[in-house]
């Protein structure tokens, strides 16, 4: 029987893998799209005593007393998020984006309604997936699933055949109640501006999930989509956005008690009150550089997009410049299968995440190791790694997956690359490291 292991070892064990950690993504190219690094503010509002406090309902009618400071904070991100989105009314307690999604859900639908998204293998999120998938909207909400329809060629919503399915879904009485756009693949801007109306016209609620694109609505080189028709936008608020994890509803007066009641007593109770701190300080900071930013990490996705194709990469999108947004979608089945080819990367300290092409299914592939990868570039702009430097990058996923190098020597030069960008830019103070792993104990 071997030795039982302290409670005090176990704690050091626990503080020494998250030290490793660290040292990881230091020495690493993070491309993983929905993700971001915060920066030392941020930080700062993570680690204070809010997270140890309660403040259920809405500021100002909190269940919980001694929440004046919270209330001013919360407050006071409402009204930033108000002028980064031009938004009537926005609600900051869901804790991510699924969370947000559910509550849109549950505010304008009731189980058995009809709702219209993207299949997952198209860029839809799991959080609107069917029931037989797991998906929170119908395993969840007990919502039934109808799909837009997708032109490939163009890795967007087809907007013709979704108007002529609308048609047919009437005759069937299955009129949406809710039509969600945005998702989780989101190359190009989805055409909410040509489709409202229609919707509307059925007496369907638009919704838009803008999760991975937040921080490029808030930098003005994304579709807005308040602006274009949407009745409510939900998202994340860590992708292009600085952070920390959690989400967000925007959307119009009309709308707001339904959306509050379905956030709290709904779906949210106690809303994480540190994270919403943080996320007071990060909408500070996309205030005052998420244009510059927004703008940097379009350019340096468009970039990486054409230096892949360039080294023979299918690069999908391509005849519309592969991108719009901070993501690029590559078919790697020339290659090998994505989940394998993920595996072999992170080898080599390139972080990307394996994802269903919109062809996959028809080829008998599935998520657990489908025919592409996604990579998103929002985390690197943030270290100062821009489009100047994505030949470099580019050169290194050839070497791992066309030249077949050794990940492990790719990796020694991908450590080398990493010494120059070590600082979190785009935020007031660009002073600390980072992933410099912060020891309060010793």
């Amino acid at each position: 029987m071997s030795e039982e292991i302290s409670p005090r070892k176990y704690r050091d064990k626990i503080f020494e893998l998250i030290r490793l950690h660290h040292i990881f993504f230091d020495t690493a190219l993070p491309l993983i799209a929905s993700e971001n690094v915060v920066s030392k503010a941020v930080k700062q509002a993570l680690i204070s005593d809010f997270g140890h406090r309660y403040a259920e309902g809405w500021p100002g009618e909190r269940v919980y007393a001694g929440c004046r400071y919270i209330d001013e904070v919360e407050e006071i991100t409402i009204h930033l998020f108000k002028k980064l989105f031009s938004a009537e009314f926005v609600d900051v307690r869901p804790i991510s984006g699924v969370t947000a999604n559910l509550a849109v859900y549950t505010a304008f639908t009731s189980p058995g309604d009809v709702m219209m998204c993207l299949s997952i293998a198209k860029g839809g999120h799991i959080s609107m997936g069917k029931k037989e998938f797991g998906g929170t909207a119908g395993s969840v909400h007990g919502l039934e699933i109808e799909y837009f329809e997708y032109d490939i060629d163009e890795m967007n919503i087809d907007v013709d055949a979704t108007m002529k399915k609308m048609v047919k879904l009437e005759k069937e009485n299955r009129v949406p109640k809710i039509v969600y756009f945005g998702g989780s693949v989101l190359l190009f801007e989805h055409p909410v501006k040509e489709l409202a109306d229609l919707f509307k016209s059925y007496g369907s609620i638009v919704g838009y999930d803008a999760a991975h694109v937040s921080g490029l609505i808030a930098g003005d080189v994304f579709q807005n989509p308040l602006k274009e028709g949407a009745d409510v936008v939900s998202m994340s608020t860590h992708k292009t956005f600085f952070g920390p994890q959690r989400g967000a509803i925007l959307s119009f007066e009309k709308y707001s008690e339904s959306i509050k009641r379905a956030v709290f007593p709904g779906v949210v109770s106690n809303h994480h009150l540190h994270t919403l701190a943080g996320l007071a300080v990060a909408s500070t900071e996309m205030l005052a550089f998420g244009k510059d930013y927004a703008s940097e990490v379009v350019r340096t996705a468009k970039k990486l997009g054409e230096a892949l194709s360039e080294r023979g990469f299918k690069v999908l999108g391509e005849r519309k410049g592969f991108t719009q947004s901070h993501q690029l979608l590559i078919d790697v089945s020339e290659y090998g299968l994505g989940g394998d080819l993920e595996k072999l990367l992170e080898r080599a300290g390139i972080i990307v995440n394996r994802n269903l092409l919109p062809y996959d299914p028809q080829r008998g592939l599935s998520f657990k190791n489908p025919g592409g990868i996604r990579l998103g570039v929002q985390e690197l702009v943030r270290l100062g790694i821009n489009h100047n430097y994505m030949d470099v990058i580019a050169d290194f996923f050839e070497r791992v997956i066309i030249k077949k190098e050794e990940p492990e020597k790719v990796r020694e030069d991908v450590k080398d690359f990493r010494r120059d960008f070590k600082y979190v830019k785009y935020c007031f103070e660009d002073v600390d490291e980072a992933y410099r792993y912060i020891e309060l104990i010793k």
